[in-house]
């Protein structure tokens, strides 16, 4: 059975997040900063016009975005996780099969379609997103993933295509692989690239054409899939149940240079919390955690950066004990008179949590723990996350990185849900 792939991508995922629950954001200029409101991390076509660049120190455009009247916003985090679920669970009901390739893009096996208009049936993939979700996306159709990529690019720089650009309807498309720079080939990296570049491979028709033997002695079998995938030829299936990750780093900037080391506690034991949940969601433990801190390297005053590494008696994914060597190991780091900018913790060396390999000397009541993270995920899960934490996070989080420009969490707090003044809908006559 000919293999078909769909790459449903979302436009400008951040920006389009921060428009869907704000509509004067339309058609204006908008950016989103990264961590204590730094640099620009997304921007709209309307900001990307005005030659907005990606990674730009915010101060440093300051007076472009007031004449230019650039709509800016803090990152939340809490709202694009949510809309990036929303935007999932939609796709899911037009395949069973989906790759969830990253926040805000997914592959879509449609290979048991046969009997559907594939240009049609992205176009209504396309619509019924925009409907439900309020996030516009394109969608790219072809025989494999690679070119489904390209197809999604396509579909999203050019305007004839209306967001929808399906392959599998287009008898020869050299002609469009031929205006197609290598470097934008899914999986050519950026050695990769300066490599082919040098030995006259430049467009996605010259890797296409290239000689396999070639291709396998001077860079790579992956390197030779995708040299398949180009030719039309299926080498990278959906993989519905990615690996689960080796390690789990949980860290942010202060937002503000923090002193005290209590202030520095509670935010390590806050990265600790987040860090136990996702390895408790991917059904680990960890035997190995690694706590550091570190000043500015740009600020002045004295400069300090350390680490310090625990081997666990016996793999755990349970908050309190994990908060418990976390702290050990951030007593001994701690230094008197540094203005500390950053912490972080780091969690690794994964075992099953049904495979672990207990000690002898192990007096930890590890079931009774077990339930008590089942049940605190599940109340977070249900009314929010923090709110079931522990008291060692504290109330007063002087380390919380800043977020000047933040915009309401409009799906996950009823405080910052959307009302709408009844007063001024005019009834029906009837």
């Amino acid at each position: 059975m000919q293999k078909v792939f769909a790459l449903v991508d979302c436009n400008n995922f951040y920006a389009s997040c921060e428009r869907v629950f704000n509509p004067k954001l339309e058609a204006k200029p908008v950016v989103v900063l990264s961590n204590n409101d730094g640099c620009i991390i997304a921007r709209s076509n309307e900001a990307k016009a005005l030659g907005i660049k990606m990674g730009v120190p915010a101060f440093e455009i300051k007076d472009i975005i007031e004449k230019q009247s650039i709509f800016v916003f803090s990152s939340n985090y809490t709202l694009y996780g949510d809309m990036s679920q929303r935007v999932m669970n939609t796709l899911a009901l037009f395949s069973p099969d989906i790759e969830i390739y990253s926040i805000d893009e997914a592959f879509l096996d449609l290979s048991g379609l046969i009997y559907e208009n594939l240009s049609e049936y992205g176009k209504k993939i396309k619509e019924t997103i925009k409907q439900w979700t309020g996030m516009p996306v394109s969608v790219g159709i072809a025989s494999t993933k690679t070119l489904a990529k390209i197809a999604n690019h396509i579909a999203k720089k050019d305007k004839k295509y209306n967001g929808t650009s399906d392959f599998t309807s287009i008898p020869d498309i050299d002609k469009i692989l031929k205006n197609v720079p290598v470097y934008d080939v899914w999986g050519v990296g950026r050695q990769h690239s300066k490599f082919l570049l040098s030995n006259k491979i430049q467009t996605a028709l010259d890797l296409k054409n290239a000689d396999d033997k070639w291709i396998r002695k001077k860079m790579s079998v992956m390197a030779q899939r995708t040299v398949f995938e180009l030719r039309g030829i299926s080498c990278f299936p959906i993989d519905s149940n990615p690996l689960d990750r080796k390690s789990i780093l949980c860290s942010r900037s202060f937002g503000k240079p923090l002193t005290d080391y209590k202030d520095i506690e509670q935010a390590t034991s806050t990265y600790v919390t987040t860090a136990a949940e996702k390895l408790r969601k991917q059904h680990s433990c960890a035997l190995s955690i690694t706590v550091f801190i570190m000043t500015s390297e740009f600020a002045k005053g004295p400069k300090y950066f350390n680490s310090k590494t625990i081997q666990l008696p016996v793999a755990s994914n349970s908050t309190p004990e994990l908060i418990h060597y976390a702290v050990a190991a951030l007593k001994e780091l701690f230094r008197k008179g540094y203005k500390y900018k950053k912490s972080g913790f780091i969690i690794s060396d994964f075992v099953p949590e049904n495979q672990i390999q207990s000690s002898l000397w192990d007096d930890v009541h590890r079931e009774k723990y077990k339930d008590l993270m089942k049940i605190i995920d599940k109340v977070n899960q249900k009314i929010g996350p923090g709110k079931i934490k522990y008291a060692i996070q504290g109330n007063k989080k002087k380390w919380k990185m800043r977020q000047e420009k933040l915009s309401p969490c409009y799906t996950t707090r009823w405080e910052d849900l959307l009302t709408v003044n009844t007063k001024k809908v005019r009834k029906n006559k009837i």
